[in-house]
C-alpha cells in the first residue's frame, strides 16, 4: 500500500535525491552535487521552505519512493516552466523500481487537490518531450502545450 503526506523536514535529502532524479539526462548526467549546485537548477531547491514551496512524499512499507512538490518563481529568477508569479511550477519523481506502477499518478492528483486548497487557479511544469511517459502522464491529467524553454516544453494545467 502506497501513502502519500506531506514532507517532513528530516526527509530533506531524500527530497534532494528525487530533485535529482527529476532531471531527464539520458547521457553523461553530472553527479548529483554538481548538477544540483548549478545556477540554473540551484534557484529550484535553495532556502527550501519559502512561501509557495509545497513537497508531498509517496511511501510504500515505510520506506521514501518518490516525491512531488512545487515552488513560485517570479520574473526575476524563472523557473523553466514559468508561467507568471502566481503559478507554481511543479517536480516529480520516483525511484527507478516504482514507476510504471500508478504512483507518479496518486502523486500528481494528490498535489493537485493541495494546490487548489492553497488557492492557486493552476500549476505548470517542464517536461523534455523525449520524455514520452512523463508527457502522457501530464496530458491524461489535463496539461496542455503552452510553449517552450530551451529544449523543453513548458506545460500547464488550469483548474475549473
Amino acid at each position: 500500500m502506497v501513502i502519500i503526506r506531506p514532507l517532513e523536514r528530516q526527509e530533506y535529502d531524500f527530497f534532494m535525491d528525487m530533485h535529482y532524479e527529476s532531471i531527464y539526462i539520458l547521457e553523461a548526467k553530472p553527479p548529483k552535487h554538481e548538477l544540483l549546485n548549478a545556477p540554473y537548477i540551484k534557484k529550484y531547491s535553495e532556502g527550501w521552505g519559502r512561501r509557495g514551496d509545497r513537497a508531498l512524499v509517496a511511501l510504500s512499507d515505510n520506506h521514501l519512493i518518490g516525491a512531488v512538490w512545487y515552488r513560485l518563481f517570479n520574473e526575476e529568477e524563472k523557473g523553466f516552466g514559468f508561467i507568471d508569479s502566481e503559478t507554481p511550477e511543479l517536480g516529480i519523481a520516483l525511484l527507478p523500481n516504482f514507476r510504471k506502477h500508478g504512483i507518479g499518478s496518486m502523486l500528481m492528483k494528490e498535489i493537485i487537490q493541495q494546490a487548489k486548497s492553497d488557492g492557486y487557479k493552476s500549476l505548470s511544469l517542464s517536461v523534455d518531450p523525449d520524455n514520452h511517459s512523463a508527457v502522457r502522464l501530464y496530458e491524461k491529467l489535463g496539461f496542455k502545450y503552452v510553449g517552450m524553454s530551451g529544449t523543453s516544453w513548458t506545460m500547464k494545467l488550469t483548474f475549473s
